[in-house]
């Protein structure tokens, strides 16, 4: 239990270490407030003309007596902004890191320096857009994964009892795993972890992620909250992925120590799960 602990620790030192650092917080807000922007568009897109579009992908019905006919299409429109939603939420993260690439590389290197004994940070080799196109496949990867685990709980959600109590305690577990795997990619895939090798690492420390993951993905139901946590979940998952690969990190994660001397260097080192 005291990965999951260490986990809840890393959010809170990520949402801290933004706080101290106004100019990056508001630096890692603009790609959350983009996407945010797009997603509000097409949703009140949706809710103008849902209507008109489910009649025109519905022409069969047109002879319908009433009620049927608008309890069908309304229904239909109903369904089709629910779904709409739920994408926007399975899909929030992966766009926002993937517009905001260059703002989210830039905010995890300063952490990675800022908490670096030798205040350094590892640096990809590859040019931009081979760093975006990578980025982008993997998200797809990602979320091809989320949707099928998202099809089989809801499934399960038919079980008496069970569907309503335990399946959606694992959904958070599940959302909070891919959650933590989208913001860790962005410090993991600078070192040059693949996606492979990212999955694995995040698999043999799930108390250390669900622990980041769960309630960040709880608190991201919540309206508007997910762009004004992104910036420290991006810092948090920094700080994860440095202690998933065993380096070493400044006590106090980048404070000075008292007499404005450096903090002594610590490394969690490679630990099983607990």
């Amino acid at each position: 239990m005291r990965d999951l602990g260490a986990g809840f620790g890393h959010l809170l030192k990520g949402q801290r270490w933004v706080a101290r650092h106004g100019r990056s917080y508001g630096f890692g807000l603009v790609p959350g407030l983009i996407t945010l922007v797009l997603y509000v568009g097409v949703l009140v897109a949706l809710a103008l003309w849902g209507e008109d579009f489910v009649a025109w992908v519905t022409p069969f019905a047109d002879d319908w007596s009433s009620p049927w006919l608008g309890l069908f299409r309304g229904f239909l429109t109903a369904v089709l902004f629910a779904l709409a939603l739920l994408l926007a939420v399975l899909t929030f993260t992966a766009v926002t890191l993937l517009v905001g690439q260059p703002f989210y590389e830039a905010l995890s290197e300063r952490v990675d320096r800022d908490v670096s004994p030798d205040g350094t940070a590892p640096e990809s080799p590859l040019p931009l857009w081979r760093e975006l196109w990578i980025s982008g496949r993997d998200s797809l990867r990602i979320l091809a994964r989320a949707l099928l685990w998202g099809v089989l709980l809801f499934a399960l959600g038919f079980i008496p009892v069970v569907g309503q109590t335990v399946v959606p305690v694992i959904g958070f577990f599940v959302t909070g795993f891919f959650l933590t795997e989208e913001l860790a990619s962005v410090a993991l895939q600078r070192r040059g972890v693949e996606l492979r090798e990212r999955l694995a690492l995040l698999r043999s420390r799930r108390m250390l992620v669900w622990g980041f993951g769960t309630p960040l993905g709880v608190s991201f139901l919540v309206p508007f909250v997910a762009v004004f946590l992104m910036p420290g979940a991006v810092a948090g998952a920094t700080l994860l992925a440095r202690e998933l690969l065993g380096e070493e990190i400044r006590d106090g994660a980048g404070e000075p120590s008292e007499g404005g001397a450096a903090a002594p260097a610590v490394s969690p080192g490679p630990s099983p799960e607990h």
